[in-house]
């Protein structure tokens, strides 16, 4: 027996605050996937997936072990095209404020659900070399991340970053499992343009002012 698709008025609400996360059925898993895109995150006490795909991007794929309640979140240090990652800068510069952001937001929203700091369980993806002139920016991404758990004192469960290939991730918040797929070839540049645009709105609203990513 074939099981009918799952229509959207009957998916359980999220949390509040990300209601405008794309949420669809999968037929194949019969679950539902909430997909994320470079600067958003989602946290859920469901039984659902959800998944990105990344490239230079680093996500975090962070839940509490006993309560169940986790999240995904899919960010990138605003790296000007060039620069170089630098420990004299490392902590105390925009690109620094925007991965805390992304760290943190996330993190508070699974406490504020149901998660104990001391439950938590950090997975981290991504961070590969795909924008040939922007090297050093995934490798940036994941020094930052592991920096933060370190200082954080929050522990590293599994990882699979850097490289030279785009990853699709998939992840199970209330099991903690993760599927990821390698992507060999890329049949189009959408993952780099989604990239080089996400840099772009970084260098623009640097320009014009202080802003609050996650507000």
């Amino acid at each position: 027996m074939i099981a009918k698709k799952k229509d959207k008025k009957d998916f359980p609400a999220t949390l509040p605050g990300f209601e405008s996360i794309n949420r669809y059925w999968d037929q194949s898993k019969q679950m539902i996937v909430a997909k994320i895109l470079p600067g958003e995150y989602y946290v859920t006490k469901n039984s659902e997936l959800i998944t990105t795909v990344l490239g230079s991007c680093v996500s975090a794929c962070i839940r509490d072990v006993v309560a169940g309640v986790g999240g995904m979140n899919h960010f990138l240090l605003p790296l000007s095209r060039g620069e170089k990652w630098s420990s004299k800068n490392e902590g105390i510069d925009l690109a620094s404020r925007y991965g805390i952001y992304a760290m943190e937001h996330m993190i508070n929203d699974i406490l504020k659900h149901g998660g104990s700091r001391q439950n938590l369980e950090v997975k981290i993806f991504g961070g590969g070399k795909i924008i040939a002139n922007m090297t050093d920016v995934g490798e940036s991404n994941i020094r930052f991340v592991k920096n933060y758990l370190l200082v954080e004192k929050l522990k590293l469960a599994a990882q699979d970053v850097g490289g030279n290939n785009p990853r699709k991730v998939i992840y199970i918040p209330d099991t903690g499992k993760v599927m990821v797929k390698r992507i060999q070839e890329l049949h189009n540049d959408t993952i780099v343009k989604r990239e080089v645009e996400y840099i772009d709105s970084f260098e623009k609203d640097s320009r014009e002012g202080e802003i609050d990513l996650f507000d």
